[in-house]
């Protein structure tokens, strides 16, 4: 065995590497973790729903969807059950998942657009809804949109449905699948979707989007019409 009593001084480093290469495959060893959440103050709207909070790159994100039913000056944000009297408000607005009370307590509300923009202020104090380019700075810091989606979205089928692939939920961001209210008023894809508005507009009549799938790993985005009804998601200011 005399040719391997010696090693050169790269050689010893390559060994090195194929030695801890052999022992993480079993044990783990200096094997890069998956990222720890890290946990932010909980903030608190004007209805006194208490968020949990995570710190992702630089941002500060609220780990709950929104359900908040009050402006931030006390102004309510009208209910609207009624399919056609939903799709053709142009104000703010709010609605639970099949009207349900249970719904809104588990996902949070999903709101239209109009109220996500509106002046008077949908987040706590110190908050706000991202735009778009927020959105991609948190999917770039996960390392793109293709993988972003897995890391955001809370592990097994308690809510999502099955297969939830991909799900690690790395980041603490527990992302539910709320669904949302579509362009003839009715609810649909509870536990296979999340949509999340931005501020970011598309257009008169579109604004931008992200969104969760319970099949893919993907931070997806797009634009959609301003009164269908997604969840809100706040970052600290």
């Amino acid at each position: 065995m005399k040719r391997y009593a010696r090693f050169s001084q790269a050689g010893s480093v390559l060994g090195g590497i194929l030695v801890c290469g052999m022992i993480t495959l079993f044990t783990g060893c200096d094997k890069k973790n998956p990222m720890e959440p890290v946990a932010s103050d909980p903030v608190t709207d004007i209805d006194g729903n208490v968020y949990p909070t995570v710190q992702i790159g630089d941002q500060i994100w609220m780990a709950e969807n929104l359900k908040v039913t009050r402006y931030r000056n006390g102004d309510a944000i009208p209910e609207i059950t009624d399919g056609s009297t939903w799709i053709s408000r142009t104000g703010g607005a709010r609605c639970s998942y099949d009207n349900s009370a249970v719904n809104a307590s588990v996902y949070g509300y999903l709101y239209n657009w109009h109220a996500a923009v509106d002046p008077r202020g949908i987040a706590p104090e110190g908050w706000h809804v991202p735009g778009d380019a927020e959105w991609r700075e948190l999917a770039d810091y996960l390392g793109g949109s293709a993988k972003a989606g897995g890391k955001l979205k809370e592990k097994g089928t308690a809510h999502w449905n099955n297969p939830n692939n991909y799900a690690t939920n790395e980041t603490g961001f527990t992302g539910l699948p709320g669904g949302y209210r579509e362009n003839n008023g009715e609810y649909v894809f509870l536990g296979s979707v999340a949509y999340f508005w931005t501020t970011t507009e598309s257009n008169t009549l579109l604004s931008w989007y992200s969104k969760l799938y319970g099949t893919l790993s993907m931070l997806d985005h797009g634009f959609m019409f301003k009164y269908y009804g997604f969840s809100l998601r706040c970052v600290k200011d």
